[in-house]
């Protein structure tokens, strides 16, 4: 089965995601078949805080794959932001 989740990177005490596309079976920060953007919860400033492909994200979800909690909060997220721009 297939999911759209975060994986984790930056340093201690500074987190950045990723949101990908993976096997349920791999690791957290292992291997993923698609990268489809980022997530900083610790924007500050100019840096944009999301930044999501929803074209993909929608192809994959049709295919079937499932997006955890989080995930599922940030497309909507994504979402409203393309519909207000």
């Amino acid at each position: 089965m297939v999911t759209i989740r975060l994986s984790r990177g930056g340093s201690k005490k500074n987190p950045f995601y990723q949101i990908v596309v993976a096997d349920i079976r791999s690791k957290r920060d292992g291997r993923y078949i698609e990268r489809l953007g980022f997530y900083n919860p610790t924007a500050k400033g100019g840096e944009v805080p999301l930044r999501l492909d929803r074209e993909r994200a929608d192809h994959w979800i049709r295919q079937g794959a499932q997006p955890t909690d989080r995930a599922k909060q940030l497309l909507k997220q994504a979402a409203r932001e393309a519909a207000a721009a």
